[in-house]
């Protein structure tokens, strides 16, 4: 190797780790937006609350200072066979973690609604519950990623099964709660909608590690992972308004 190649190495290594970087940091700030939103929700913290709605817009402009630097090292660099898929993949997962910032600013807005209504015996522990097991699939999404761990990936593929039980579990208690005394049911709608946000927050996951996976072994894992869905319709709850 030349040393004008060296450099236009050196300058690719050094690109991405600027990438890494800012998905690491944009991670971090999605896995404290996860915590937060359920905390609020748990306390019923209209300012916690606030404060998730709030970091979006910074975790929105990390995702689209990784879409233009990844951009940016594709038509500068030119990257081929695994460098390509790198850069790709730092994309995919940007947008994945964006996706999740997005969820966790709805549930924060829902929040400040829940807080003016007739509360709901175990509103919030429940979703505090998947919310953190949520954030620690994240957590190891993003490590496997660094770490190129497809033995990682997989059992971050492996828990969002647990994940949707538990949205299966959460879904059916509300629908007694309903069913029990008709005033619940605004609340437990509401509440119904945050919690579908959670198990969404959890497929993009997935999709983070689904990615780690393709680096590892240059194939997508299979589409039969089983999901469990619960009888009511799925509506994910989101609003980007």
């Amino acid at each position: 190797m030349n040393s004008n190649e060296q450099h236009i190495v050196s300058a690719f290594d050094r690109d991405l780790e600027a990438v890494q970087a800012h998905i690491m940091k944009m991670g971090g700030l999605v896995e404290t937006a996860i915590l937060d939103a359920a905390q609020a929700l748990a306390a019923l913290d209209e300012e916690l609350a606030e404060t998730v709605r709030r970091a979006d817009r910074e975790i929105d402009g990390l995702e689209q200072e990784i879409q233009s630097r990844a951009a940016l090292m594709i038509a500068e660099r030119q990257p081929v066979a695994s460098d390509l898929r790198i850069v790709l993949a730092a994309m995919k997962i940007a947008s994945n973690l964006e996706r999740i910032g997005d969820y966790a600013k709805n549930m924060a807005k829902r929040t400040g609604v829940l807080a003016g209504m007739r509360p709901v015996e175990d509103e919030g522990a429940s979703m505090r519950r998947m919310a953190k097991m949520v954030e620690v699939m994240l957590k190891d999404a993003l490590d496997a990623f660094m770490q190129r761990d497809g033995e990682l990936a997989g059992d971050v593929l492996q828990r969002d099964i647990e994940v949707d039980q538990m949205y299966n579990s959460i879904f059916r208690n509300y629908l007694t709660y309903m069913m029990e005394d008709p005033r619940n049911i605004t609340a437990c709608m509401h509440l119904h909608f945050i919690a579908k946000n959670i198990e969404r927050m959890g497929d993009h996951v997935t999709a983070i590690a689904e990615q780690t996976i393709y680096l590892v072994t240059g194939q997508m894992p299979d589409g039969d992972r089983p999901k469990q869905e619960a009888a009511m319709g799925v509506v994910s709850g989101v609003d980007n308004r």
